[in-house]
């Protein structure tokens, strides 16, 4: 348990350095005429994604660590955060956790946006599961995944509506 732990509490500092980085680049976009879109489901973005941290911890203690589960998903989060940070080196000082947009920028076609686009998400759905059920936290992983479906939903809508704008 103690090792799972570990990993929620490094998956919270994962976080806290994207908000280090999300600050720095929205001072720098709306120093460039940067507008901010979508800002009425961030509130609840922020609550859901700590709301998984907070869950992962309180299920597991409830549940077993079963190796051939655990594992297997272990190399599903650490791979999210993989492409989670190569979504924020390649989009450089345009990443954020807000969607905000600087009028003239291209839109960004390399590294992982080269396949698909929006691979950020892609790591975002893949963490809320497998970070969970390293630990077998499974209703976590399943009120997480549907919780955030819904705001998936709402945000790549305004996110792509935000990027046709300019």
């Amino acid at each position: 348990m103690t090792f799972y732990v570990i990993v929620v509490l490094l998956v919270g500092a994962e976080r806290i350095a994207e908000l280090v980085v999300a600050v720095r680049n929205k001072r720098w976009a709306l120093e460039r005429g940067g507008q901010e879109y979508g800002a009425g489901h961030y509130p609840f973005m922020v609550v859901l994604h700590t709301a998984l941290l907070a869950g992962c911890l309180a299920e597991a203690f409830h549940r077993p660590f079963l190796p051939w589960l655990g594992w297997p998903m272990l190399v599903l989060v650490v791979a999210a955060q993989a492409l989670r940070w190569w979504c924020i080196r390649t989009l450089g000082h345009q990443w954020n956790t807000k969607i905000i947009v600087v009028p003239g920028m291209p839109l960004v076609t390399g590294g992982p946006y080269r396949y698909f686009s929006h691979p950020n998400y892609v790591a975002v759905v893949v963490e809320g599961f497998a970070l969970p059920l390293v630990h077998t936290a499974w209703l976590t992983a399943l009120i997480f995944t549907v919780l955030n479906a819904g705001l998936l939903t709402v945000r790549i809508r305004a996110e792509n509506r935000a990027l046709a704008s300019v």
